[in-house]
């Protein structure tokens, strides 16, 4: 076959064609940073860097999901610590009202701030977060405590809220003590409605009721601390996934410098050698001779 000058010159711009492309690739990755920035320069590469990036957005949502849990259990468990002192003071004030030692008017005062008390709890059960009631189960919208009464216990009320925080992993946030309200309300009612007319012990038959409310608390609390440690779990296990996650990320989507500033150095070299081959091997034209 005969080699026609037109030949060798389509053959090495198509070859310094390709030259460029490959020496543009290099540079476009060290620019970047990233190893390939369309799917068409690696497809397994681009392919795993989208599954890994997804498993990260989800570890970053689950993360924002356990700072919601931290918020609602932190709250919660803050606002029934006021519920319990405030019970353990009522304890204190019924012990000294049950002292026949103590005077009606002793008792009126001993009651008015035992009255206080109540309306503290009956406040300590309308905490809200935002703009939703945490002690309202699903009823985030309603206040547990309105127009002067506790709402009735009903199935809406001691509904769980759950939230994802891993994946397939949900767990319960809120706690559910409407019935605990209301018994404590109703033994506030009771001490209001004796405390002047009874002996110091039928009054003291009130402290068992307050340390039975306290007990009960107690319980509630319990409950709350374990969910909290929980959490606490699944968080220092979100951190490690995220940290794992991250850097597979970046191995798989990362340049390695070193690597490419190598290749790079390397393309010049042929490109350099590819035109100055081209140089020599073109023919002069009849205008090179005239000249």
């Amino acid at each position: 076959m005969r080699v026609t000058q037109s030949m060798l010159s389509n053959n090495l711009l198509r070859n310094l064609s390709n030259s460029y492309a490959k020496l543009g690739k290099v540079q476009e990755q060290i620019n970047t940073g990233k190893k390939v920035t369309r799917p068409s320069d690696d497809p397994v590469v681009a392919m795993k860097g989208i599954a890994l990036r997804t498993q990260l957005n989800n570890v970053e949502q689950y993360s924002r999901n356990i700072g919601e849990a931290h918020n609602w259990l932190d709250t919660t468990d803050d606002t029934l610590d006021k519920v319990n002192s405030a019970l353990q003071r009522a304890n204190e004030l019924m012990v000294q009202a049950s002292s026949d030692t103590y005077t009606a008017t002793d008792r009126n005062s001993i009651n008015s701030e035992l009255q206080q008390l109540r309306a503290h709890i009956q406040d300590l059960a309308n905490t809200q977060i935002g703009e939703r009631y945490i002690f309202s189960g699903t009823k985030t919208t309603t206040a547990p405590f309105a127009d002067g009464k506790f709402a009735a216990v009903d199935e809406a009320f001691e509904k769980p809220i759950e939230i994802e925080v891993f994946d397939g992993i949900s767990m319960k946030i809120n706690t559910t003590p409407i019935k605990l309200f209301n018994e404590i309300d109703q033994m506030f009612k009771d001490i209001d409605g004796s405390i002047n007319s009874s002996s110091g012990e039928q009054l003291s038959k009130h402290i068992s009721t307050i340390q039975d409310r306290m007990n009960k608390l107690t319980n509630t609390r319990a409950d709350i601390g374990a969910r909290q440690n929980r959490v606490e779990l699944m968080d220092s296990r979100l951190q490690s996934q995220e940290i794992i996650a991250t850097k597979r990320m970046s191995e798989n989507e990362d340049v390695d410098y070193e690597k490419a500033i190598v290749q790079m150095t390397t393309q010049e070299s042929i490109h350099r050698a590819a035109l100055s081959v081209g140089a020599s091997i073109i023919q002069p034209t009849l205008v090179d001779f005239l000249r």
